[in-house]
């Protein structure tokens, strides 16, 4: 591959009449892992809900691999760009191992004993190996967005999007997940996180990049950005979390 896997071009969205993201450009390399941060309302989940075909955009251009997912058929571009949400979205009538195991077989194809095999070692991936029979009503908030992280790494996606899938967690849950991110980074998972955890993004990010009223206001490298924002609106969003 040359190039950046995923890019956005000139992204323009809109709700109804009001735009909420502005000429939006930004581009994430293979097992680079960009944090995308900044004010609620910045435009961040909806990019990367674009990205995922979630949302249409009215202009601009996205690409995975140098190929345009506006033209892609949507259900291909969802197993190679997993996502995870704030909410976990898992079945409530079927165990750990069905949720996981339920994509693979339907969409892709596979055997049933393959995928529940490739489902179980996921499972125990996110440290979940004892918790397979489980259903989603008997696990924590956290070992539900485990079993939703271990789901769309199902799917063996190229990149891997994360939109604050530690907001809707008890302050003592947050951490089991953001190891499990961690862990994916250090294994070369591409991925592009947002989220509103600063210690996390300066430890697991390689890149930066700052948003504010749908436009990106800033991208640096992580240790930069923290050390030595280089724009007012960076310093200043800085100045209140830190």
């Amino acid at each position: 591959m040359t190039g950046p896997l995923v890019e956005f071009d000139g992204v323009d969205k809109f709700f109804g009449d009001e735009q909420v993201l502005h000429d939006v450009d930004l581009s994430v390399d293979e097992r680079e892992v960009v944090v995308v941060i900044g004010p609620s309302g910045s435009g961040k989940s909806t990019l990367l809900r674009c990205a995922n075909r979630l949302e249409s955009i009215r202009g601009g251009d996205i690409r995975l691999d140098g190929r345009s997912v506006l033209d892609a058929n949507v259900n291909e571009i969802r197993q190679q760009i997993g996502m995870v949400f704030q909410s976990f979205n898992l079945f409530p009538h079927k165990t750990a191992l069905e949720n996981v195991a339920l994509g693979p077989r339907k969409v892709k194809g596979l055997p049933a004993e393959t995928a529940t095999e490739r489902a179980r070692e996921l499972l125990d991936r996110v440290g979940l190996a004892t918790q397979t029979g489980s259903y989603p009503g008997g696990l924590s908030g956290g070992q539900q967005q485990r079993v939703a992280i271990a789901r769309a790494l199902a799917m063996e996606p190229q990149v891997m999007l994360f939109d604050e899938v530690t907001s809707a967690l008890d302050p003592e849950l947050v951490g089991e997940v953001l190891d499990v991110i961690e862990g994916l980074a250090a294994d070369g998972m591409t991925m592009v996180l947002v989220t509103h955890e600063m210690g996390f993004a300066r430890e697991v990010g390689d890149r930066i990049v700052l948003m504010a009223d749908g436009r990106v206001v800033e991208r640096t490298e992580t240790e930069s950005f923290f050390d030595r924002p280089e724009t007012d609106r960076g310093r200043q969003f800085l100045s209140r979390l830190l």
